[in-house]
């Protein structure tokens, strides 16, 4: 949907990537002369540290770097990952200098066909990589249509969601929450809001089948996972186009700009998994905030503005959305004293930007504001309803929880959580906690 969607979030099948040629469309991009040699002082963006302790990786990148560094992608592809908050506020409002159609790419003739970031960068004929009037107007449909979501009605059944799945584990005085609460409670939520019946054997295949495209275990295969979901909202759309109803399929579908079946399909797809892999771990980070923060354990218990704060804290200091690929330079330019060539992959860190000690100069991070750069910024952010509707979807996870379960503690020591390893998202890979059992 936006520059909010994580580039590890969907995994599809292999896309086609080439420049395009010819009359009304990207000229072909060509490698810069010099091509494929990177910076020298280029950092892999991978490793155990960055998956664990981003944070102070991104400290040392800024202090030896400045606001733009030269960074290495899988296979050491070259890169540019931005960590001024100034800069990428800048990429972020230039579009016509930093554009996402990654058609323009100068190192398309270098990837091979097997590259694990190709599903995420190829050009595909959604919403995330339309640019002008085209990306205004898919988004334009999109924002329509998120609009008419009422919120309150969306807290309602969230919290019924949430109700009937801390019923299923609420019993046994213990749980691992990521798996069986954080994940699912925004994937269901997000399919119900697209018009799928609640607690259908159709919406739960559709929501297993997104937790493998979303979060493959060992021994999924999220590629076969991928062509069901699209087969499924092929068919959703199919019917909401004879049945309309109530629901943001159906507002896309009756939009003045006439979407085709395939578009809305494609943007469907990018509305689901916007909302469930951000906000789940929007929700876990949360939650283990509150358990582990001592500002927070007093007012824990029925405190519902320590909720708002812990939600709005971990915004700007543990983003679900680290790093962003990718904006593609329109033409040679310079960034945070950085000499940018046209076709330059950037990858937008907005952890980094959230945490830029120009923001912040006395080195405290507060969370009193929602200037944060989490949701993106300028013309690709996520739209204006988005945010909101993944604040409900959020708060009422976390105050559900909390109100169910008053006492509810970590079950390991807080050193014992693990960061999944990923440089794109952060989220746990597990929360286990302990609460005195509750049997309705």
């Amino acid at each position: 949907m936006t520059d909010m969607t994580d580039p590890h979030a969907l995994h599809t099948p292999a896309l086609h990537t080439p420049a395009l040629d010819g009359p009304g469309t990207l000229p072909e991009a060509q490698p810069p002369p010099g091509c494929p040699a990177a910076h020298p002082d280029s950092v892999p963006l991978s490793g155990l540290e960055f998956q664990q302790t981003p944070s102070q990786l991104y400290r040392s990148l800024r202090r030896d770097h400045g606001p733009v560094a030269p960074v290495l992608l899988d296979g050491g592809v070259p890169a540019w990952l931005v960590l001024g908050y100034s800069e990428v506020t800048y990429v972020t409002s230039h579009d016509e200098l930093f554009a996402r159609d990654s058609r323009r790419w100068n190192q398309w003739p270098l990837i091979p066909q097997n590259w694990p970031l190709l599903p995420y960068v190829g050009h595909q004929p959604s919403v995330l990589f339309t640019e002008g009037a085209e990306h205004q107007r898919r988004a334009g449909v999109i924002t329509r249509a998120l609009e008419a979501v009422d919120q309150f009605e969306l807290a309602h059944e969230c919290h019924q969601i949430a109700e009937q799945l801390i019923d299923a584990f609420a019993g046994a005085g213990g749980a691992e929450l990521m798996a069986s609460y954080a994940h699912a409670l925004p994937m269901r939520a997000a399919v119900q809001l697209c018009g799928m019946p609640a607690g259908g054997a159709d919406t739960e295949e559709l929501v297993g089948d997104l937790r493998v495209t979303l979060d493959a275990a060992e021994g999924d295969d999220p590629v076969s996972a991928y062509v069901r979901v699209q087969e499924r909202i092929q068919q959703l759309v199919k019917d909401k186009r004879a049945r309309p109803g109530s629901d943001v399929t159906s507002r896309m579908l009756g939009h003045p700009a006439g979407l085709a079946d395939e578009e809305i399909v494609q943007d469907l797809i990018s509305v689901i998994a916007a909302a469930q892999q951000p906000t789940a771990n929007w929700i876990c980070n949360t939650l283990r905030l509150l358990l582990t923060d001592d500002r927070f354990a007093l007012n824990v218990s029925g405190g519902r503005l320590s909720v708002g704060q812990a939600l709005n804290e971990v915004l700007w200091l543990d983003t679900p959305t680290q790093n962003f690929i990718g904006r593609w330079a329109v033409r040679d330019t310079q960034l945070g004293g950085r000499h940018i060539r046209a076709g330059d992959c950037l990858v937008l860190g907005l952890a980094a930007a959230n945490t830029d000690p120009q923001i912040w100069p006395e080195g405290h991070i507060g969370a009193e504001n929602s200037a944060h750069l989490s949701f993106s910024n300028g013309e690709h952010r996520c739209p204006y309803p988005a945010p909101l509707l993944a604040d409900v979807i959020a708060r009422t996870a976390v105050e559900t929880l909390l109100e169910r379960l008053p006492d509810v503690v970590l079950a390991v020591e807080p050193g014992e959580l693990t960061w999944r390893p990923s440089i794109w998202m952060r989220g746990l890979t597990a929360l286990p906690v302990a609460f005195t059992p509750v049997v309705r």
